[in-house]
C-alpha cells in the first residue's frame, strides 16, 4: 500500500476519532443532566419512571461502552502509525491486505489471525 493511502487511512482514523470523542462527550452531559419532570396520573407511579430512568442508564452506558472501545481501537491503530507498525498484524506480524484497511482502518489482525481469533471466541479487530 501507497504512503498516500495510508495517509488517506490516517486522516480518515483522526476524523472517526474525533466523531467518537464529540458522540461520548455528548452521551457523557446526558448523564449529568437533571431527571425530566416526573408523569402524573400512572398507576405504577414512582417505580414505572424510576424503571424507565434505570432502562434509559443501562442503554446509555452501554452506549458509551461500545464508544469507548471503538475510540480504543482507532487509538491503538493511531499509535500503530507513530511506531511505523500500521497495517502490520499484532499477532503475526505480516501484512494485512489492504482491502481489509480500506474497509476497517483500525484493523490490527491479518484475515488468518481473525479467523483464529474467532474460532477461540475471542472478538475484536
Amino acid at each position: 500500500m501507497t504512503t498516500t493511502n495510508f495517509n488517506i487511512l490516517r486522516s480518515q482514523l483522526e476524523s472517526e476519532r474525533k466523531r467518537l470523542m464529540t458522540e461520548l462527550e455528548r452521551l457523557q452531559a446526558l448523564g449529568t443532566a437533571p431527571p425530566k419532570e416526573r408523569r402524573e396520573g400512572s398507576p405504577f407511579g414512582k417505580r414505572e419512571e424510576e424503571a424507565t430512568e434505570s432502562f434509559e442508564l443501562e442503554k446509555r452506558l452501554a452506549l458509551e461502552r461500545r464508544l469507548k472501545g471503538q475510540l480504543d481501537e482507532i487509538q491503538h491503530a493511531l499509535q500503530k502509525f507513530s511506531a511505523g507498525t500500521y497495517g502490520k498484524c499484532d499477532v503475526c506480524g505480516q501484512p494485512i491486505d489492504p482491502a481489509r484497511l480500506e474497509a476497517l482502518p483500525q484493523a490490527i489482525l491479518c484475515l488468518n489471525c481473525k479467523a483464529k481469533q474467532a474460532r477461540n471466541g475471542k472478538i475484536k479487530s
